[in-house]
């Protein structure tokens, strides 16, 4: 059977306290055997791997660019992957994994946390973006307070998918 993988989302700008649960959320996920996949920059990607790598889990990113030298993923990128297309790049993201852990984030953690509630991808949320419109019920997003119950609900939501698509 494959690895379960579950996406990591966050902004490069991230403050110390993002960067630290995203590197505990990276070391949880490498000590249970789940593949991270991510946009592969830095910041709260950069965190989320190093803590994987530390761990001895398998890390994948996804890179807007054509080549390393254009868009040099982080050190902690095992496998990188270049598109070439800039931002779309996060549709990849937020539907590779059979879950996603969203960790603060910015515009483009917007966008991604937009493509997995669009596609009903399992989704949870460490003080990350909060909706506030009148005909949307914000149910999408499982919030939590700590890396360790992020990635047990996260892992817990994407064994659930992938056991729903096997029926």
């Amino acid at each position: 059977m494959a690895a379960v993988i579950i996406s990591v989302i966050g902004g490069e700008g991230a403050t110390a306290e993002s960067l630290r649960v995203a590197e505990e959320v990276g070391r949880e996920l490498g000590r249970r055997g789940v593949t991270l996949v991510c946009g592969g920059r830095g910041g709260v990607m950069e965190a989320a791997c190093r803590g994987a790598r530390s761990a001895g889990g398998h890390t994948i990113g996804i890179l807007p660019g054509r080549n390393a030298a254009e868009t040099p993923p982080n050190p902690y990128v095992e496998f990188p992957i270049f598109t070439g297309i800039g931002y779309a790049r996060n549709a990849i993201v937020a539907l590779t994994g059979e879950a996603v852990i969203a960790i603060s984030g910015s515009y483009g953690t917007l966008s991604e946390i937009a493509y997995a509630l669009i596609n009903q991808v399992p989704l949870v949320g460490l003080d990350t973006w909060d909706f506030d419109y009148h005909d949307w019920e914000p149910g999408g997003i499982v919030r939590v307070t700590g890396a360790p119950e992020a990635v047990e609900k996260a892992v817990s939501m994407a064994e659930a998918r992938r056991a729903g698509a096997a029926k």
